[in-house]
């Protein structure tokens, strides 16, 4: 074989495989916020992030719709040309609303979002701190910007506190990045102890609330339930509990002009499809107008977690760590025999050691649907 690149494919496959941690895509046919078809099976997902079920909400729908129908179905250019739409305003001021911030910035998406923000705040001699188990795009923004970039331990404050008096004053700015409800987990960080430590260090907070927003502190996202947290930089998607896709950040109205003239991830790609933007506003109405809707993701949880005897879960999202991979995907199989869907999550999206089905709890799951998925785990957990 003379293509060396695709030897090196081939070679990193068989790795992969051998340790049962090659990813391969499955078609799914999502037919409502609960049942997907794969393989041409009906099965009960616990495996989707539409925490509200709102992508498939009338209303949503609706409003995406006419979107297209009046606005076609892209930006056609970055925002700083000809794709910042007039929706975009709008839903800029109804985010800084909720998350009570000044301004606020959309994005074409999360990872967009978390891979430009970082980079335009800080850069080499600067100090970064990320919680270890932080999402990816915040890493990659990390990365990207140049400055010197330290991990603190999972949620713990007083390790965030010793490693920013080591190193802060060897950097110019410190930015602290942590996400609100993390992915794979479904913890909170405490927002409280790690504001208080960055406002006593000078260093500014960056929170990914992707899977709080709409489903923890009566829908406004972690940090509402940490009333005395300053956060800088509050990001977020469209993508979970809205039902939709993209991602905002808000924060002062300096920072968002900063980040709408500089983000690189904002400046060189197409804005964001004006549906989506239109849908996230449907879906915001919602989440206001429906508190017991925001509720039912996270009472849903609860009652698996009790049921299985596991600590109450703090939101919609509950692992069942089982370790390795193979026994994990031998978990996932055992349980879409059963019509259940809760995918195998492996290395290198958790860490070695920790393969898990990650279960995701949505409004629109019905009591006996949480009760069956806790009777299918009970002998693995038990095991």
């Amino acid at each position: 074989m003379h293509d060396t690149l695709t030897r090196f494919a081939a070679e990193k496959l068989d790795l992969l495989e051998a340790g049962r941690l090659r990813r391969t895509l499955r078609p799914t046919h999502r037919l409502d916020g609960v049942w997907v078809e794969r393989d041409g099976r009906r099965l009960i997902s616990f495996s989707c992030n539409d925490y509200l079920g709102l992508s498939c909400h009338p209303a949503v729908k609706a409003a995406a719709a006419r979107a297209v129908e009046l606005y076609g179905v892209g930006a056609g250019a970055s925002r700083l040309v000809t794709g910042d739409h007039p929706l975009f305003a709008e839903l800029e001021a109804r985010l800084a609303r909720l998350k009570r911030a000044q301004a606020a910035c959309v994005f074409g998406s999360g990872y967009l979002a978390n891979a430009g923000i970082v980079p335009t705040f800080v850069g080499p001699g600067d100090l970064v701190l990320v919680d270890e188990l932080a999402h990816a795009c915040i890493w990659a923004g990390a990365k990207l910007s140049g400055a010197e970039v330290l991990a603190f331990r999972h949620n713990d404050a007083a390790d965030l506190a010793a490693k920013l008096d080591a190193r802060r004053g060897a950097a110019a700015r410190a930015l602290v990045a942590t996400d609100g409800v993390f992915s794979m987990d479904g913890d909170l960080a405490p927002l409280d102890e790690f504001s208080r430590i960055c406002r006593a260090h000078d260093a500014w907070l960056l929170v990914d609330d992707a899977h709080g927003l709409g489903v923890v502190g009566g829908g406004a996202g972690a940090a509402a339930l940490f009333p005395q947290a300053h956060v800088d930089l509050a990001m977020g998607t469209f993508s979970k509990a809205l039902g939709g896709y993209g991602a905002y950040v808000c924060a002062s109205g300096p920072a968002i002009d900063l980040i709408k003239t500089r983000a690189r991830t904002l400046v060189y790609a197409t804005g964001l499809p004006p549906a989506n933007a239109a849908a996230a506003l449907a879906a915001l109405q919602v989440i206001e107008d429906e508190p017991q809707r925001v509720a039912a993701p996270l009472a849903r949880a609860r009652r698996f977690t009790a049921a299985l005897g596991l600590p109450a879960a703090q939101s919609a999202i509950v692992p069942i760590v089982l370790g390795d991979a193979a026994r994990a995907l031998d978990a996932a199989a055992d349980l879409e025999r059963q019509g259940l869907l809760a995918v195998a999550i492996r290395p290198p999206t958790v860490p070695a050691g920790t393969a898990r089905l990650r279960c995701a709890f949505s409004a629109l799951h019905e009591d006996h649907q949480v009760d069956r998925l806790a009777a299918a785990l009970r002998p693995w957990i038990a095991a």
